[in-house]
Protein backbone atom coordinates (compact mmCIF):
# COMPACT_ATOMS: atom_id res chain seq x y z
CA UNK A 1 0.00 0.00 0.00
CA UNK A 2 1.41 3.39 -0.98
CA UNK A 3 1.88 6.20 1.50
CA UNK A 4 -0.83 8.22 -0.23
CA UNK A 5 -3.37 5.37 -0.04
CA UNK A 6 -2.47 4.79 3.60
CA UNK A 7 -3.01 8.48 4.34
CA UNK A 8 -6.41 8.47 2.61
CA UNK A 9 -7.46 5.38 4.55
CA UNK A 10 -6.29 6.96 7.81
CA UNK A 11 -8.29 10.12 7.13
CA UNK A 12 -11.39 8.14 6.18
CA UNK A 13 -11.19 6.01 9.30
CA UNK A 14 -10.64 9.09 11.43
CA UNK A 15 -13.56 10.87 9.78
CA UNK A 16 -15.81 7.88 10.35
CA UNK A 17 -14.66 7.70 13.94
CA UNK A 18 -15.49 11.36 14.52
CA UNK A 19 -18.88 10.90 12.88
CA UNK A 20 -19.56 7.90 15.03
CA UNK A 21 -18.61 9.88 18.11
CA UNK A 22 -20.89 12.72 17.08
CA UNK A 23 -23.77 10.32 16.51
CA UNK A 24 -23.15 8.72 19.88
CA UNK A 25 -23.41 12.01 21.76
CA UNK A 26 -26.76 12.20 23.56
CA UNK A 27 -29.32 14.65 22.24
CA UNK A 28 -30.52 17.46 24.46
CA UNK A 29 -32.90 16.08 27.06
CA UNK A 30 -36.64 16.39 26.62
CA UNK A 31 -38.76 18.10 29.28
CA UNK A 32 -42.05 16.88 30.76
CA UNK A 33 -43.40 19.85 32.71
CA UNK A 34 -46.37 18.99 34.97
CA UNK A 35 -48.38 21.56 36.95
CA UNK A 36 -51.02 20.76 39.58
CA UNK A 37 -53.58 23.41 40.50
CA UNK A 38 -54.03 24.31 44.20
CA UNK A 39 -51.89 21.35 45.27
CA UNK A 40 -50.56 21.90 48.78
CA UNK A 41 -48.09 19.61 50.56
CA UNK A 42 -50.63 16.82 51.12
CA UNK A 43 -48.43 14.51 49.07
CA UNK A 44 -46.93 11.32 50.48
CA UNK A 45 -43.27 12.19 49.91
CA UNK A 46 -43.79 15.65 51.49
CA UNK A 47 -45.49 14.34 54.62
CA UNK A 48 -48.09 17.12 54.69
CA UNK A 49 -50.94 14.74 55.54
CA UNK A 50 -50.43 11.26 57.01
CA UNK A 51 -53.22 9.71 54.94
CA UNK A 52 -52.25 11.16 51.54
CA UNK A 53 -52.12 8.54 48.78
CA UNK A 54 -49.81 9.56 45.94
CA UNK A 55 -47.81 6.45 44.93
CA UNK A 56 -46.76 7.77 41.51
CA UNK A 57 -45.45 11.10 42.79
CA UNK A 58 -43.70 9.23 45.60
CA UNK A 59 -42.09 6.88 43.08
CA UNK A 60 -41.00 9.82 40.93
CA UNK A 61 -39.43 11.46 43.99
CA UNK A 62 -37.59 8.21 44.76
CA UNK A 63 -35.96 8.17 41.34
CA UNK A 64 -35.17 11.87 41.47
CA UNK A 65 -34.91 14.75 43.93
CA UNK A 66 -37.81 16.12 45.95
CA UNK A 67 -37.61 19.58 47.51
CA UNK A 68 -39.17 19.47 50.96
CA UNK A 69 -38.98 23.23 51.46
CA UNK A 70 -40.26 24.54 48.10
CA UNK A 71 -42.47 27.62 48.02
CA UNK A 72 -44.47 29.64 45.51
CA UNK A 73 -43.62 33.27 44.80
CA UNK A 74 -47.30 34.15 45.09
CA UNK A 75 -50.11 32.17 46.76
CA UNK A 76 -52.52 32.67 43.85
CA UNK A 77 -52.79 31.11 40.37
CA UNK A 78 -52.11 33.95 37.92
CA UNK A 79 -49.23 35.71 39.71
CA UNK A 80 -47.62 32.40 40.68
CA UNK A 81 -47.65 30.99 37.15
CA UNK A 82 -46.66 34.33 35.62
CA UNK A 83 -43.68 34.52 37.97
CA UNK A 84 -42.53 31.00 37.12
CA UNK A 85 -42.93 31.37 33.34
CA UNK A 86 -41.27 34.81 33.20
CA UNK A 87 -38.58 34.19 35.78
CA UNK A 88 -39.56 37.39 37.62
CA UNK A 89 -41.02 38.06 41.05
CA UNK A 90 -44.57 39.41 41.38
CA UNK A 91 -43.05 42.46 43.06
CA UNK A 92 -41.03 43.08 39.87
CA UNK A 93 -43.99 42.72 37.49
CA UNK A 94 -46.78 44.16 39.66
CA UNK A 95 -48.97 41.16 38.79
CA UNK A 96 -50.66 40.09 42.02
CA UNK A 97 -54.24 39.21 41.05
CA UNK A 98 -56.18 37.03 38.62
CA UNK A 99 -55.55 39.66 35.94
CA UNK A 100 -53.91 40.98 33.82
CA UNK A 101 -52.40 38.62 31.27
CA UNK A 102 -48.78 39.77 31.41
CA UNK A 103 -48.54 40.64 27.70
CA UNK A 104 -50.99 43.47 28.43
CA UNK A 105 -48.37 45.12 30.64
CA UNK A 106 -46.14 47.40 28.57
CA UNK A 107 -42.91 46.46 30.36
CA UNK A 108 -43.57 42.73 29.84
CA UNK A 109 -45.02 42.56 26.33
CA UNK A 110 -41.71 41.38 24.80
CA UNK A 111 -40.54 39.25 27.71
CA UNK A 112 -39.13 35.82 26.73
CA UNK A 113 -40.96 33.09 28.59
CA UNK A 114 -39.71 29.64 29.56
CA UNK A 115 -41.36 27.82 26.62
CA UNK A 116 -40.24 30.53 24.20
CA UNK A 117 -36.64 30.05 25.31
CA UNK A 118 -36.94 26.35 24.57
CA UNK A 119 -38.58 27.03 21.19
CA UNK A 120 -35.68 29.32 20.31
CA UNK A 121 -33.30 26.42 20.94
CA UNK A 122 -35.02 24.00 18.59
CA UNK A 123 -37.49 22.33 20.94
CA UNK A 124 -40.98 21.43 19.78
CA UNK A 125 -43.29 22.75 22.48
CA UNK A 126 -46.64 21.28 23.51
CA UNK A 127 -49.19 22.40 26.10
CA UNK A 128 -52.58 21.41 27.42
CA UNK A 129 -54.65 22.10 30.50
CA UNK A 130 -53.80 24.90 32.89
CA UNK A 131 -50.20 26.03 32.49
CA UNK A 132 -50.83 29.74 32.23
CA UNK A 133 -53.82 31.15 34.10
CA UNK A 134 -56.70 32.16 31.87
CA UNK A 135 -56.50 33.28 28.27
CA UNK A 136 -53.25 33.70 26.37
CA UNK A 137 -54.56 36.03 23.69
CA UNK A 138 -55.09 35.35 19.99
CA UNK A 139 -53.64 32.74 17.64
CA UNK A 140 -50.36 34.63 17.15
CA UNK A 141 -49.73 34.90 20.88
CA UNK A 142 -50.59 31.24 21.40
CA UNK A 143 -48.28 30.16 18.59
CA UNK A 144 -45.48 32.26 20.07
CA UNK A 145 -45.72 30.33 23.34
CA UNK A 146 -46.29 26.74 22.16
CA UNK A 147 -46.29 24.88 18.85
CA UNK A 148 -49.08 22.48 19.77
CA UNK A 149 -52.11 23.26 21.95
CA UNK A 150 -54.19 20.46 23.44
CA UNK A 151 -57.37 20.47 25.53
CA UNK A 152 -58.19 23.56 27.59
CA UNK A 153 -58.39 23.20 31.38
CA UNK A 154 -61.74 22.10 32.70
CA UNK A 155 -63.71 20.14 35.24
CA UNK A 156 -65.36 17.85 32.76
CA UNK A 157 -68.56 16.18 33.89
CA UNK A 158 -70.51 18.03 36.62
CA UNK A 159 -73.59 17.25 38.72
CA UNK A 160 -76.94 18.75 37.71
CA UNK A 161 -76.84 21.05 40.73
CA UNK A 162 -74.30 21.98 43.39
CA UNK A 163 -73.63 19.45 46.15
CA UNK A 164 -73.04 21.92 49.02
CA UNK A 165 -75.15 24.82 50.34
CA UNK A 166 -74.33 28.39 49.24
CA UNK A 167 -71.37 29.79 51.16
CA UNK A 168 -71.68 33.09 53.07
CA UNK A 169 -69.80 35.04 50.39
CA UNK A 170 -71.94 34.07 47.44
CA UNK A 171 -72.94 31.03 45.46
CA UNK A 172 -69.71 30.84 43.43
CA UNK A 173 -70.04 28.09 40.78
CA UNK A 174 -66.61 26.63 41.56
CA UNK A 175 -67.20 26.43 45.31
CA UNK A 176 -68.35 22.82 45.54
CA UNK A 177 -67.08 19.35 46.39
CA UNK A 178 -68.16 15.79 47.07
CA UNK A 179 -69.33 12.61 45.33
CA UNK A 180 -71.83 12.13 42.52
CA UNK A 181 -72.18 9.27 39.99
CA UNK A 182 -69.89 9.73 36.99
CA UNK A 183 -67.04 8.05 35.13
CA UNK A 184 -63.38 8.91 35.66
CA UNK A 185 -62.98 8.93 31.87
CA UNK A 186 -65.34 11.92 31.63
CA UNK A 187 -63.25 14.12 33.92
CA UNK A 188 -61.18 16.88 32.36
CA UNK A 189 -57.95 15.68 33.96
CA UNK A 190 -58.41 12.13 32.66
CA UNK A 191 -58.83 13.47 29.13
CA UNK A 192 -55.80 15.69 29.62
CA UNK A 193 -53.62 12.72 30.58
CA UNK A 194 -54.95 10.77 27.59
CA UNK A 195 -53.97 13.62 25.26
CA UNK A 196 -50.47 13.80 26.77
CA UNK A 197 -50.03 10.04 26.30
CA UNK A 198 -51.08 10.35 22.65
CA UNK A 199 -48.47 13.08 22.11
CA UNK A 200 -45.71 10.96 23.65
CA UNK A 201 -46.59 8.06 21.40
CA UNK A 202 -46.73 10.10 18.20
CA UNK A 203 -44.21 12.93 18.52
CA UNK A 204 -41.15 12.90 16.22
CA UNK A 205 -37.95 11.39 17.63
CA UNK A 206 -35.57 13.68 15.73
CA UNK A 207 -36.40 16.80 17.74
CA UNK A 208 -36.37 17.40 21.51
CA UNK A 209 -39.73 18.24 23.06
CA UNK A 210 -41.03 20.43 25.88
CA UNK A 211 -44.40 19.03 26.95
CA UNK A 212 -46.35 21.11 29.49
CA UNK A 213 -49.40 19.54 31.14
CA UNK A 214 -51.50 21.42 33.70
CA UNK A 215 -54.01 19.49 35.84
CA UNK A 216 -57.13 21.18 37.21
CA UNK A 217 -57.74 19.14 40.37
CA UNK A 218 -57.56 19.37 43.36
CA UNK A 219 -58.81 22.90 42.65
CA UNK A 220 -62.47 23.24 43.56
CA UNK A 221 -64.92 21.91 42.62
CA UNK A 222 -63.40 18.71 44.00
CA UNK A 223 -65.76 16.20 42.40
CA UNK A 224 -64.80 12.56 42.79
CA UNK A 225 -66.33 9.16 42.21
CA UNK A 226 -67.16 6.94 45.16
CA UNK A 227 -64.13 4.66 44.70
CA UNK A 228 -61.72 7.56 45.22
CA UNK A 229 -63.70 8.95 48.15
CA UNK A 230 -63.71 5.54 49.84
CA UNK A 231 -59.90 5.41 49.85
CA UNK A 232 -60.03 7.59 52.97
CA UNK A 233 -61.70 7.02 56.34
CA UNK A 234 -64.95 8.93 56.73
CA UNK A 235 -64.20 10.07 60.25
CA UNK A 236 -62.36 12.87 62.01
CA UNK A 237 -58.98 11.17 61.62
CA UNK A 238 -58.72 12.83 58.20
CA UNK A 239 -59.00 16.38 59.59
CA UNK A 240 -55.90 18.57 59.94
CA UNK A 241 -54.85 19.73 63.39
CA UNK A 242 -56.19 23.20 64.15
CA UNK A 243 -56.49 25.51 67.14
CA UNK A 244 -59.71 27.43 67.64
CA UNK A 245 -57.81 30.50 68.86
CA UNK A 246 -55.01 30.24 66.31
CA UNK A 247 -55.58 33.75 64.94
CA UNK A 248 -55.46 35.47 68.33
CA UNK A 249 -51.75 36.28 68.00
CA UNK A 250 -51.75 37.13 64.29
CA UNK A 251 -52.03 40.73 63.01
CA UNK A 252 -55.42 41.97 61.90
CA UNK A 253 -53.82 42.71 58.53
CA UNK A 254 -53.46 38.97 57.95
CA UNK A 255 -57.24 38.86 57.42
CA UNK A 256 -57.05 41.46 54.67
CA UNK A 257 -55.31 39.06 52.26
CA UNK A 258 -58.46 36.94 52.12
CA UNK A 259 -60.98 39.49 53.31
CA UNK A 260 -63.96 38.55 51.16
CA UNK A 261 -63.48 35.36 49.17
CA UNK A 262 -65.78 32.56 47.96
CA UNK A 263 -63.76 30.05 50.01
CA UNK A 264 -65.64 29.61 53.31
CA UNK A 265 -64.17 30.01 56.77
CA UNK A 266 -63.64 27.01 59.03
CA UNK A 267 -66.66 28.14 61.07
CA UNK A 268 -68.96 27.67 58.09
CA UNK A 269 -67.69 24.25 57.02
CA UNK A 270 -68.03 23.03 60.61
CA UNK A 271 -71.56 24.39 61.06
CA UNK A 272 -72.67 22.95 57.73
CA UNK A 273 -71.08 19.54 58.30
CA UNK A 274 -68.79 20.08 55.32
CA UNK A 275 -65.31 20.07 56.82
CA UNK A 276 -64.74 16.32 56.63
CA UNK A 277 -66.40 16.17 53.22
CA UNK A 278 -64.10 18.90 51.89
CA UNK A 279 -60.95 17.29 53.29
CA UNK A 280 -61.80 13.84 51.91
CA UNK A 281 -62.77 15.31 48.54
CA UNK A 282 -59.46 17.18 48.39
CA UNK A 283 -57.41 14.10 49.35
CA UNK A 284 -59.36 11.99 46.85
CA UNK A 285 -58.86 14.56 44.09
CA UNK A 286 -55.13 14.61 44.83
CA UNK A 287 -55.05 10.80 44.59
CA UNK A 288 -56.93 10.97 41.28
CA UNK A 289 -54.47 13.47 39.79
CA UNK A 290 -51.57 11.33 41.02
CA UNK A 291 -53.05 8.41 39.07
CA UNK A 292 -53.28 10.53 35.91
CA UNK A 293 -49.65 11.57 36.31
CA UNK A 294 -48.89 7.88 36.73
CA UNK A 295 -50.53 7.11 33.40
CA UNK A 296 -48.30 9.68 31.69
CA UNK A 297 -45.15 8.40 33.41
CA UNK A 298 -45.96 4.84 32.38
CA UNK A 299 -46.36 5.99 28.77
CA UNK A 300 -43.02 7.77 29.04
CA UNK A 301 -41.42 4.44 29.95
CA UNK A 302 -43.31 2.46 27.32
CA UNK A 303 -42.20 4.80 24.52
CA UNK A 304 -38.55 4.64 25.57
CA UNK A 305 -38.48 8.40 26.18
CA UNK A 306 -37.96 8.26 29.93
CA UNK A 307 -34.19 7.79 29.81
CA UNK A 308 -33.68 11.17 28.12
CA UNK A 309 -36.57 13.16 29.62
CA UNK A 310 -36.36 15.51 32.57
CA UNK A 311 -39.61 15.41 34.53
CA UNK A 312 -40.53 18.33 36.78
CA UNK A 313 -43.74 18.42 38.83
CA UNK A 314 -44.88 21.52 40.68
CA UNK A 315 -47.94 23.02 42.35
CA UNK A 316 -48.94 26.63 41.71
CA UNK A 317 -49.99 27.48 45.29
CA UNK A 318 -50.88 25.86 48.56
CA UNK A 319 -54.34 25.47 50.06
CA UNK A 320 -55.79 25.68 53.58
CA UNK A 321 -58.41 23.18 54.71
CA UNK A 322 -59.21 24.67 58.11
CA UNK A 323 -55.77 25.71 59.30
CA UNK A 324 -55.68 29.32 60.54
CA UNK A 325 -59.50 29.26 60.54
CA UNK A 326 -59.91 29.33 56.75
CA UNK A 327 -60.15 27.29 53.59
CA UNK A 328 -58.48 28.33 50.35
CA UNK A 329 -55.27 30.10 49.38
CA UNK A 330 -54.16 33.77 49.44
CA UNK A 331 -52.05 33.50 52.60
CA UNK A 332 -48.38 33.82 53.53
CA UNK A 333 -48.38 30.86 55.93
CA UNK A 334 -46.83 27.47 55.25
CA UNK A 335 -50.04 25.80 54.09
CA UNK A 336 -50.55 28.59 51.56
CA UNK A 337 -47.02 28.62 50.11
CA UNK A 338 -45.50 25.13 50.40
CA UNK A 339 -46.00 23.01 47.30
CA UNK A 340 -44.58 19.89 45.64
CA UNK A 341 -41.45 20.35 43.53
CA UNK A 342 -39.91 17.16 42.13
CA UNK A 343 -37.22 16.71 39.47
CA UNK A 344 -36.21 13.38 37.93
CA UNK A 345 -34.24 12.36 34.85
CA UNK A 346 -30.78 12.75 33.35
CA UNK A 347 -28.36 14.84 35.40
CA UNK A 348 -30.42 14.47 38.59
CA UNK A 349 -29.30 12.37 41.57
CA UNK A 350 -31.97 9.84 42.53
CA UNK A 351 -33.35 9.30 46.02
CA UNK A 352 -32.59 12.78 47.33
CA UNK A 353 -34.66 14.83 49.79
CA UNK A 354 -33.54 18.46 49.85
CA UNK A 355 -34.43 20.69 52.84
CA UNK A 356 -32.96 23.89 51.42
CA UNK A 357 -35.50 26.69 50.84
CA UNK A 358 -36.27 27.01 47.12
CA UNK A 359 -38.75 28.91 44.96
CA UNK A 360 -40.75 28.10 41.84
CA UNK A 361 -38.88 31.05 40.35
CA UNK A 362 -35.87 28.72 40.27
CA UNK A 363 -37.41 26.29 37.75
CA UNK A 364 -36.66 28.45 34.67
CA UNK A 365 -32.87 28.74 35.20
CA UNK A 366 -32.69 25.11 36.39
CA UNK A 367 -34.19 23.71 33.20
CA UNK A 368 -31.95 25.95 31.10
CA UNK A 369 -28.86 24.55 32.78
CA UNK A 370 -30.03 20.91 32.77
CA UNK A 371 -30.77 21.09 29.04
CA UNK A 372 -27.62 22.99 28.11
CA UNK A 373 -29.44 26.01 26.68
CA UNK A 374 -27.97 29.50 26.43
CA UNK A 375 -28.06 31.04 29.92
CA UNK A 376 -30.12 34.17 30.56
CA UNK A 377 -28.97 37.09 32.70
CA UNK A 378 -32.47 38.54 33.21
CA UNK A 379 -33.91 35.87 35.54
CA UNK A 380 -34.46 36.41 39.26
CA UNK A 381 -34.37 32.73 40.15
CA UNK A 382 -31.25 30.67 40.91
CA UNK A 383 -30.53 27.30 39.30
CA UNK A 384 -31.19 24.26 41.47
CA UNK A 385 -28.66 22.10 39.63
CA UNK A 386 -26.20 22.14 42.58
CA UNK A 387 -28.93 20.69 44.81
CA UNK A 388 -30.05 18.25 42.11
CA UNK A 389 -26.49 16.89 42.10
CA UNK A 390 -26.05 17.02 45.90
CA UNK A 391 -29.10 17.84 48.03
CA UNK A 392 -26.95 18.97 50.97
CA UNK A 393 -25.53 21.91 48.99
CA UNK A 394 -26.43 25.11 50.82
CA UNK A 395 -28.48 27.85 49.19
CA UNK A 396 -27.42 31.48 49.52
CA UNK A 397 -30.89 32.85 50.12
CA UNK A 398 -34.32 31.94 51.52
CA UNK A 399 -37.60 31.53 49.62
CA UNK A 400 -39.73 34.65 49.28
CA UNK A 401 -43.49 34.76 48.73
CA UNK A 402 -45.36 38.01 48.07
CA UNK A 403 -49.10 38.65 47.92
CA UNK A 404 -49.93 42.20 46.86
CA UNK A 405 -47.57 45.11 47.41
CA UNK A 406 -45.96 45.22 50.83
CA UNK A 407 -46.92 41.72 52.02
CA UNK A 408 -44.09 39.19 52.07
CA UNK A 409 -43.02 35.92 53.67
CA UNK A 410 -39.38 34.92 54.00
CA UNK A 411 -38.85 31.18 54.53
CA UNK A 412 -35.42 29.90 55.57
CA UNK A 413 -34.57 26.37 56.67
CA UNK A 414 -35.85 26.97 60.19
CA UNK A 415 -37.92 30.15 60.22
CA UNK A 416 -40.92 31.76 58.56
CA UNK A 417 -40.97 35.55 58.81
CA UNK A 418 -43.97 37.54 57.55
CA UNK A 419 -44.27 41.29 57.16
CA UNK A 420 -47.50 42.96 56.11
CA UNK A 421 -48.00 46.27 54.33
CA UNK A 422 -48.87 48.07 57.58
CA UNK A 423 -45.58 46.94 59.19
CA UNK A 424 -47.09 44.20 61.39
CA UNK A 425 -45.08 40.98 61.62
CA UNK A 426 -45.11 37.28 62.38
CA UNK A 427 -42.28 34.84 63.10
CA UNK A 428 -42.55 31.07 63.44
CA UNK A 429 -40.02 28.42 64.39
CA UNK A 430 -40.90 25.82 61.76
CA UNK A 431 -38.88 23.07 63.44
CA UNK A 432 -40.40 23.37 66.90
CA UNK A 433 -43.76 24.80 65.79
CA UNK A 434 -44.56 23.33 62.34
CA UNK A 435 -48.25 24.30 62.67
CA UNK A 436 -47.35 27.99 63.15
CA UNK A 437 -49.38 28.19 66.34
CA UNK A 438 -47.10 30.61 68.21
CA UNK A 439 -46.18 33.99 66.73
CA UNK A 440 -42.76 34.91 68.12
CA UNK A 441 -42.61 38.40 66.61
CA UNK A 442 -42.30 41.05 69.29
CA UNK A 443 -40.34 38.86 71.70
CA UNK A 444 -36.95 40.52 72.34
CA UNK A 445 -34.99 37.27 72.21
CA UNK A 446 -35.91 36.85 68.52
CA UNK A 447 -35.02 40.37 67.39
CA UNK A 448 -31.83 39.22 65.66
CA UNK A 449 -33.69 36.45 63.79
CA UNK A 450 -36.24 38.95 62.52
CA UNK A 451 -33.54 41.41 61.51
CA UNK A 452 -31.69 38.70 59.55
CA UNK A 453 -34.87 37.83 57.63
CA UNK A 454 -35.94 41.43 57.06
CA UNK A 455 -32.92 42.03 54.87
CA UNK A 456 -34.38 39.61 52.30
CA UNK A 457 -37.58 41.59 51.79
CA UNK A 458 -37.88 42.53 48.08
CA UNK A 459 -36.01 45.72 47.16
CA UNK A 460 -38.38 46.15 44.20
CA UNK A 461 -42.01 46.23 45.33
CA UNK A 462 -44.22 47.63 42.57
CA UNK A 463 -47.87 48.61 42.95
CA UNK A 464 -50.45 46.54 41.05
CA UNK A 465 -49.92 46.62 37.28
CA UNK A 466 -52.48 48.42 35.10
CA UNK A 467 -55.48 46.21 34.50
CA UNK A 468 -55.13 44.35 37.80
CA UNK A 469 -58.37 42.88 39.13
CA UNK A 470 -59.67 40.19 41.49
CA UNK A 471 -57.80 39.37 44.70
CA UNK A 472 -55.91 42.70 44.59
CA UNK A 473 -55.28 44.56 47.86
CA UNK A 474 -53.76 48.01 48.28
CA UNK A 475 -52.90 49.88 51.46
CA UNK A 476 -52.55 53.59 52.20
CA UNK A 477 -50.39 54.17 55.31
CA UNK A 478 -51.47 57.82 55.45
CA UNK A 479 -55.08 56.85 56.16
CA UNK A 480 -54.43 53.33 57.50
CA UNK A 481 -57.03 52.06 55.04
CA UNK A 482 -56.87 49.09 52.72
CA UNK A 483 -58.84 48.61 49.53
CA UNK A 484 -59.90 45.09 48.55
CA UNK A 485 -61.48 44.76 45.11
CA UNK A 486 -63.02 48.22 45.41
CA UNK A 487 -64.08 47.83 49.05
CA UNK A 488 -62.41 50.06 51.66
CA UNK A 489 -61.34 48.20 54.80
CA UNK A 490 -60.94 50.12 58.08
CA UNK A 491 -59.71 48.91 61.47
CA UNK A 492 -63.21 49.24 62.85
CA UNK A 493 -64.79 46.95 60.22
CA UNK A 494 -65.86 43.52 61.51
CA UNK A 495 -64.00 40.61 59.93
CA UNK A 496 -66.35 38.70 57.56
CA UNK A 497 -67.27 35.25 58.81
Amino acid sequence: MTTRVMLICFLLIGSLGLQGKACAEPARPNVLFIAIDDQNDWVGCLGGHPLAKTPYLDSLAARGTVFLNAHVNSPLCNPSRTSLMLGLRPTTTGIYGLAPWFRKVEALKDRVTLPQHFKAHGYRTYTAGKVYHGGVGGPAERAAEFDVWGPSPGIGVKPEKKLIPPTPMGNHPLMDWGVFPHRDEDKGDYRLATWAIEQLRSMPRNQPYFLAVGFFLPHVPCYVTQKWYDMFPNDDSVLPLVRDNDRDDTPRFSWYLHWYLPEPRLKWVKENNQWRNLVISYLASTAFVDAQIGRILEALEETGLAKNTIVVVWGDNGFHLGEKGITGKNTLWERGTRVPLIFAGPGITPGQRCTQPVELLDIYPTLIELCGLTPRNDLEGISLVPQLRDASTKRDRPAITSHNQGNHAVRSERWRYIRYADGSEELYDMINDPHEWTNLAGRPEYASVIEEHRKWLPKIDLPPAPGSADRVLTYDPATDEAVWEGMTIRRTDPIPE
